[in-house]
């Protein structure tokens, strides 16, 4: 009885944790990593520092929602596979309604007000994703290496439109890391994670990771939540680095299928800039909207398609990374598939970004504030949204 009730104590203490941060951690992926490594190695001491930062390593590795990782892993640590499902819970429910609703109101907004924050809403995405680029590029390209294999993903991508694209240009970069970039590759020593995962239940979960990323293509078209969970799962499986890096795979997928208009996907990605939690949220305004099925249930569907990938690939790797990590190969690869990553993401600020917000000089002017509040003033993401947004009133045809 004892055990039991501090099994539940400490499943209720992962909840509430990571409730706060869903409804207070503004900033993104490298924001929310700094939160956790406050609350978590600094004020409650679940971890040492090395162990965070080898999870943090691991997390960025992966495929996926690099905090959301982070944090299912700690809940994990904490509380076993229910610590996990709460922490995952608490941190992305609150933005996830928000947007959802965001999602059902912007359908009936009316009128030159509305119409201009959306204006707005859609220019700041061109500010939000140059500076990602940005800060991308600075740490993931420092040499001519790795700035020549995002120069080739950008080509990669134009050349080949759609999700066949960016995988090619993921894949391809990490071969050209593989081969180019193992002098950078350096191994370090840090401590050992222990989580209660067998190698067994690790590689079942790499087995359902895989069978579904073969399986749902195979059965898209026999029904329309089968699309959906195809089109969200398949983003999610491959995305690296997490945060803004899943909209030119969203964008493919909803908007050059027709699912969503472009003005629609660019106002909700702006949206998604204001709220706190993890930015792959965006999933279930997304799923609000689609056609052909019902709202709420587009909103779930889409919004554990999107997770479900990452989380199976992470607990899949967790029984072999102590030993995976030591590798040298495995970052040289990583290193040029972080770099093609770059190229994708600054392939898509110019389509449908810039191409979709930018039509004229006020909105330049207005992106290019946008920027500059993010890069040299370093304001929040969501005060940087809130000031373009009500800009875009001032500057709406």
């Amino acid at each position: 009885m004892v055990e039991q009730s501090q099994a539940r104590g400490r499943i209720g203490e992962v909840f509430w944790v990571f409730l706060a941060f869903g409804l207070t951690s503004f900033g993104g992926p490298v924001a929310h990593l700094g939160y956790f490594r406050t609350a978590f190695v600094e004020r409650r001491q679940w971890l040492t520092e090395s162990a965070y930062a080898d999870l943090v390593a691991l997390c960025q590795f992966l495929p996926g929602p690099a905090s959301s990782q982070v944090g299912f892993a700690l809940g994990l640590l904490r509380a076993g596979p229910w610590g996990a499902a709460m922490a995952w819970l608490a941190f992305t429910l609150p933005s996830a309604i928000i947007l959802v609703l965001f999602a059902f109101g912007a359908a009936v907004l009316d009128g030159p007000i509305a119409s201009g924050i959306i204006h707005g809403l859609k220019v700041v995405a061109v500010a939000i994703v140059a500076h990602a680029v940005w800060g991308m590029a600075r740490n993931l390209c420092p040499d001519k290496t790795r700035t020549g294999i995002a120069l080739a993903a950008v080509f990669a991508v134009v050349l080949v439109s759609g999700p066949l694209g960016q995988v090619s240009a993921i894949v391809l970069g990490g071969l050209a890391g593989l081969a180019l970039c193992r002098d950078s590759a350096a191994v370090t020593a840090s401590e050992s994670l222990h989580f209660p995962v067998t190698r067994k239940a690790g590689m079942v979960a790499l087995g359902m990771f895989a069978g579904l990323l073969i399986l749902l293509p195979l059965l898209a078209g026999v029904a329309a939540w089968l699309d959906i969970a195809d089109a969200f799962y398949r983003s999610g499986a491959l995305v690296f680095g997490g945060g803004h890096v899943v909209l030119p795979l969203l964008e493919a997928e909803v908007v050059q299928s027709g699912w969503v208009t472009p003005d629609e996907f660019l106002a909700g990605y702006g949206a998604a800039q204001a709220v706190p939690g993890p930015l792959f949220t965006f999933a279930a305004y997304l799923g609000a909207l689609l056609p052909g099925i019902n709202g709420l249930v587009g909103a779930l569907l889409a919004l554990l398609a999107i997770f479900i990938p990452g989380f199976l690939l992470l607990v899949g790797v967790l029984p072999f990374w102590n030993q995976f990590r030591q590798w040298g190969s495995v970052q040289a690869l990583m290193r040029g598939a972080n770099a093609a990553v770059v190229g994708i993401l600054g392939a898509a600020l110019y389509q449908p970004v810039w191409t979709s917000a930018i039509i004229g000089a006020e909105e330049f002017a207005l992106a290019l504030t946008g920027f500059l509040l993010l890069t040299v003033w370093k304001l929040p993401a969501w005060v940087v949204v809130v000031v373009v947004a009500f800009g875009g009133i001032a500057i709406a045809p």
